[in-house]
């Protein structure tokens, strides 16, 4: 694509943002169809879907087949934020990661203790038991984990730190696998300590309670990086 029809696709796709933004439509609300868009913005059918195109291309949209376009859940983060796939999974990225989380989560934590609907802490409580039961039940719980920090983020009320979320996200199975898992039943405990503090509306625990929840992980980092290589290399032969 080049000269003016690339500033015409461009053009439309700035125009599609501001229809989102000034309708107030939220992830998951659906677009006009392509014909509709086309009309309203008085362009043609075609430019109209490389707009769509591009927008796909920046996770603001998102298209289901034979449904339509949709405002996308990702709200244009990349799938890798960081750029981890180049940074890699290292026992200093996951450090790195977890400082960053360390500067982030516990005011997240105690933001959500103020800010936090009934039903929101309803939602990150049954999240908090679904945790430990797959951790009790010795399966994979990463996936899960993630997704109740991701709770406690979006409790907060705080936009901004939506877009942030993917940090989170990107840090906790990384930590799990890096600290081969030792402090599982830590994160039971720590969990619950965050929970009904942001259900108490208690900010000061809340935040001291990811704190220390992170910082337990970091510790188990830290002493993974002290450790001689070779220690690695014969626990890995024992196997």
């Amino acid at each position: 694509m080049e000269g003016k029809a690339a500033s015409l696709v461009e053009s439309v796709a700035d125009d599609i943002i501001r229809l989102i933004l000034e309708n107030q439509m939220k992830p998951g609300d659906r677009l006009p169809n392509e014909h509709a868009l086309a009309e309203l913005l008085r362009v043609g059918r075609s430019t109209v879907r490389e707009a769509v195109k591009t927008l796909r291309s920046r996770n603001i949209l998102e298209t289901r087949q034979g449904s339509g376009t949709y405002v996308s859940s990702k709200q244009g983060v990349p799938i890798d934020p960081l750029g981890l796939t180049l940074l890699g999974t290292g026992d200093e990225v996951a450090r790195d990661l977890m400082d960053v989380r360390l500067i982030l989560e516990p005011e997240i934590a105690a933001m959500a203790a103020v800010r936090a609907t009934e039903e929101e802490i309803d939602r990150m409580s049954r999240q908090c038991g679904a945790v430990e039961e797959l951790i009790r039940n010795q399966e994979d719980y990463g996936e899960a984990d993630a997704l109740l920090h991701r709770y406690i983020a979006e409790a907060s009320g705080n936009v901004i730190v939506g877009v942030l979320i993917p940090i989170i996200m990107s840090s906790v199975s990384m930590c799990i696998q890096i600290t081969g898992d030792e402090y599982r039943d830590f994160s039971i405990e720590w969990h619950r300590f965050i929970v009904e503090s942001i259900r108490g509306r208690d900010p000061q625990g809340a935040r001291w309670a990811m704190v220390n929840h992170l910082s337990t992980n970091r510790q188990g980092i830290l002493c993974r990086m002290k450790k001689p290589p070779e220690m690695d290399k014969k626990a890995s032969d024992n196997f």
